[in-house]
């Protein structure tokens, strides 16, 4: 097959959970000729969620790459793809995958239409600028509506849908399709799985809105550019399918629409078209503009261009264990090339690394290839050292391209092996998974002891701690979750700090003098300015004080909870010819940022959720009644056929143990979905329970 740069297309299938991501990637592995028999989810043995978790609980954990092969108009197309998870607790899987792709495809139930999680991943596509076409699917189940999920798009979204394909039915009587670029309907025959469809005529009921819909299309490629414009004016038939499929790509690539298509992957309908809208529409590594990097000894920017004459550089966006490889690290190359047995430079951490296999991607199988080029995605074995995030190029063209930023962790518990002996493989176990994790985070609680693991959900942390069962056999013990509250700088304050002491011999010396703040809106971390003049202190102090600063950020005044944020501006400072050295000083700015802090009106902060609740209309009352008392602000209530939707902020601490309450209430007719929103300030009343219940002992239960 042709592995042209302009063939290639690396895409993202991404949605809301449940909407049929999996099932869609399966039959597409199954009409490309790569598997031989559909997977189902519902069945466990679908392809792409390979992990044992995923086959059990019937949803997609971890993201997983395969490459397809395609072929269009007799042109042959190399697709790679990530199928990744809907569920909210596992976003950064989507998060990273974005990061690396050209386009995307975003699938919306036909039921469900654009629900909280649709929207996340929409505006994390928006981040990226990731071109995407979106994919109505399970047309054929009870309450579809085509053009009620084309309105959502549209307002909730605020996207430009362009509808490509008619529905041919509804529910149950859902059969096939009219394809409008080429004027075309199509049916698919159900006894060869969907494998064949026929051409057939347009139905009569629907003609009128096909004509619609395609006069659209045709007027506005007609405004694309003055050619077509001059076709459509003298006679609209002239403009040929070739020029629309062209004017379509042009708008899509540059993320002024996202052609909307439809189908049900469940029943084997509309898959293939689906395929030849992905090679005509999304782009190829050529498409996109050339990725920008910083050279980290001249400090300036650089571009790096999908070609493979120039330098190597390629970004590491996940890293995973394989039981028979050992780790993995998964690798989007934007140029060059690279070949088994070479070495690349690692310009995150400054080390080289020497890749003993390059692998292609198929779920959790491998295929071992020699090299690989620009515009592909692989996987590198035999490294040392790659994180998520890091760059990998050529140590004689060094490059730094934008790190992935992840979402900080809203939940944690506290977790001890059940058998002394197994102390040390838990804290080895727990740093794998923080390895390919970058949402998970492990920490020591200085007062209790404990070890404490954050997650960004009940069901992240449940995952992980079956997968410590079954993977690592370590069976633990764990507290009840608790929120991951964070602390927050509220006033200015000025401090001194002079950090003395003597042991007899060389001794240890700093002084500095600086002022703590809230940081800047926005600011994540520590925003550090350093306003010494004149040399008072070498730039080793200053650096080593920064370093000390940054340190102290991880635990907070009021219950050890890390800050989210603070600016310290370093005034002066002096120094000692002979006591002073690096250690000092961040000594001393540990102490000292502790100290300032005391008298800066330290306040606790609460993760809040932003939480859509679908009810019957008669449970309405019952439930916007059970959110006030859980400190919910109210956002609005809209109606669905049937249904209402209760949308309203809420903090975490309050939803523990929700679902099950919703369902004693609505007599289990109702669902919810929550995903992170933002940090605010806990009420006093409720900020002195937390830190009375956090200064005392952690309770472990089995």
């Amino acid at each position: 097959m042709s592995e042209k740069l302009e063939n290639i297309r690396n895409i993202g299938i991404m949605a809301h959970i449940d909407a049929g991501k999996t099932t869609t990637t399966e039959r597409i592995l199954y009409y490309t000729g790569i598997n031989h028999r559909m997977g189902e989810v519902h069945e466990g043995n679908a392809t792409m969620d390979w992990m044992q978790q995923e086959q059990e609980r019937g949803i997609t954990i971890t993201s997983a790459a395969t490459t397809v092969y395609w072929k269009t108009n007799d042109i042959p197309f190399k697709i790679n793809i990530i199928d990744t998870p809907g569920h909210v607790d596992f976003t950064v899987e989507v998060e990273r995958s974005l990061r690396v792709l050209d386009g995307a495809v975003a699938l919306f139930c036909a039921v469900g239409g654009v629900e909280p999680q649709s929207e996340t991943v929409w505006h994390q596509a928006d981040k990226y600028n990731v071109p995407r076409i979106s994919y109505v699917n399970k047309m054929d189940r009870s309450g579809a509506d085509f053009y009620e999920v084309i309105n959502q798009i549209k307002n909730k979204l605020h996207a430009n849908p362009v509808v490509l394909q008619i529905p041919i039915g509804e529910e149950d009587n859902f059969k096939g399709i009219v394809d409008l670029v080429h004027n075309k309907a199509y049916e698919w025959d159900e006894e060869s799985l969907g494998l064949t469809f026929t051409e057939i005529p347009i139905p009569e009921e629907i003609k009128e809105i096909v004509h619609e819909y395609r006069t659209k299309i045709i007027e506005g490629c007609a405004e694309e550019n003055e050619a077509l414009l001059e076709k459509f004016l003298s006679d609209p038939d002239s403009i040929s399918s070739e020029d629309i499929i062209a004017a379509l790509r042009k708008a899509t690539i540059e993320l002024r629409i996202t052609p909307v298509l439809c189908g049900s992957s469940f029943r084997n309908k509309g898959v293939q078209t689906l395929l030849d809208a992905i090679v005509l529409y999304l782009p190829s590594p050529l498409d996109i503009p050339a990725i920008e990097g910083i050279n980290p000894f001249t400090e300036k920017a650089e571009l790096r261009h999908s070609n493979v004459s120039e330098p190597f550089s390629g970004l590491a966006f996940k890293i995973a264990t394989d039981t028979y490889v050992g780790k993995l690290a998964f690798f989007r190359v934007y140029s060059g090339t690279l070949s088994t047995g070479s070495f690349i430079y690692n310009s995150n951490t400054g080390k080289k690394e020497r890749i003993s296999k390059i692998l292609r991607m198929h779920a959790n199988k491998q295929i071992q290839i020699n090299e690989i080029e620009a515009g592909d995605i692989g996987a590198l074995v035999g490294f040392k050292e790659i994180r998520t995030g890091d760059t990998l190029c050529d140590e004689k063209h060094p490059i730094v391209l934008e790190n992935i930023n992840f979402p900080e962790p809203v939940i944690n518990i506290a977790v001890e092996p059940k058998t002394t002996a197994d102390i040390d493989k838990l804290i080895t176990c727990l740093n794998k998974i923080a390895e390919e994790d970058p949402t998970f985070r492990i920490r020591m609680n200085e007062e209790t002891g404990q070890t404490i693991i954050s997650g960004m959900g009940e069901l992240h942390l449940e995952i992980i701690l079956d997968r410590l069962r079954r993977e690592h056999k370590v069976e633990c013990n764990h507290g009840a979750p608790q929120v991951a509250y964070k602390e927050a700088i509220k006033a200015s304050v000025r401090h001194r700090e002079i950090y003395k002491k003597q042991t007899g011999g060389k001794g240890r010396f700093a002084d500095i003098d600086f002022e703590i703040s809230p940081a800047d809106a926005g600011f994540k971390g520590l925003q550090f300015i350093d306003e010494i003049k004149g040399g008072t202190l070498p730039k080793e102090f200053i650096k080593a004080a920064e370093k000390g600063f940054r340190a102290a950020l991880q635990n907070g005044v009021i219950a050890g909870f890390p800050f989210e944020s603070a600016k310290v501006r370093l005034i002066d400072g002096s120094f000692h010819s002979v006591d002073s050295d690096a250690m000092a000083f961040e000594i001393a700015a540990r102490f000292a940022f502790k100290e300032a802090c005391k008298k800066a009106n330290c306040v606790l902060m609460e993760p809040v959720m932003r939480l859509e609740v679908v009810t019957p209309e008669e449970y309405v009352g019952d439930v916007t009644g059970d959110l006030n008392k859980r400190r919910a602000h109210l956002e609005g209530i809209s109606a669905k056929i049937g249904f209402q939707i209760v949308r309203a902020t809420v903090p975490l601490s309050e939803m523990f143990g929700y679902i099950t309450a919703l369902r004693t209430i609505t007599s289990g007719r109702s669902t919810s979905s929550m995903e992170f929103f933002h940090y605010e300030e806990t009420p006093k009343e409720i900020a002195d329970e937390v830190i009375f219940r956090i200064k005392g002992y952690l309770p472990i239960v089995s």
